[in-house]
């Protein structure tokens, strides 16, 4: 994997690179064809006189010949969608540079500005209730919502501890427990981070969340 960079091609060589791959295949779908009618025109040379080939057998090999042709057409418009989308997914992901988003995670970090944090419900919940705790476990603060809709939810803590004072500036942990009723509803925390950068792959394009790791697009859980 490489970061995405400058190009360092010209305009030219790029031309000169999609040139000599359309011709390739061009000549390849054109080799087969010769060959397929070539075959095709010995089988009539050679066929027994008393015992012609018939008129149905001569259309389903023609039919196998367009059938051929269309499934490298098909073949070849796929290659291009998918390095249309390829493309289009870079140019989405080169726009979220500087951007904070939400990612699988159970860190909250607080600063003097405050923390940001999120979660995501798999169903609809009636109460969520998220516990912050310290680095050695034990409960700092907590938040209660209810009424909170399925997917991806953010919230902002500013720091204030369940005794009234103020939290220490620094990293702490969160969980989350959902319920809908008298059932649990399956949760799970999220973590803020800006992408800082944006990584092209053989099968594509993954994002550096700054100090996480590396996500791929559909990790995403929400862009603030």
């Amino acid at each position: 994997m490489s970061t995405v960079t400058s190009a360092t091609q010209t305009a030219q060589d790029i031309l000169a690179s999609l040139a000599r791959k359309d011709t390739t295949t061009t000549s390849t779908t054109q080799q087969s064809k010769n060959q397929f009618l070539t075959l095709l025109t010995t089988q009539l040379q050679n066929q027994d006189p008393m015992n012609p080939m018939e008129n149905a057998e001569l259309t389903s090999q023609l039919a196998q010949l367009s059938t051929v042709e269309g499934i490298e057409k098909l073949n070849s418009m796929m290659t291009q969608l998918l390095q249309s989308q390829a493309s289009a997914e870079g140019l989405q992901a080169a726009a979220l540079v500087g951007r904070g988003v939400l990612v699988e995670g159970k860190n909250l970090t607080l600063t003097d500005a405050g923390a940001i944090g999120g979660f995501e419900l798999d169903g609809p919940a009636d109460e969520v209730k998220l516990s912050i705790k310290d680095a050695a476990g034990i409960e700092v603060a907590s938040m209660t919502m209810t009424d909170v809709e399925a997917g991806s939810q953010n919230y902002m803590w500013d720091g204030t501890a369940s005794g009234g004072g103020k939290a220490a500036n620094g990293t702490y942990t969160v969980s989350v427990t959902a319920v809908q009723g008298d059932k649990t509803v399956v949760s799970r925390p999220l973590q803020f981070a800006a992408v800082t950068s944006v990584i092209r792959g053989a099968s594509s394009t993954d994002l550096q969340v700054g100090d996480l790791g590396i996500f791929k697009m559909s990790e995403i859980k929400q862009i603030l």
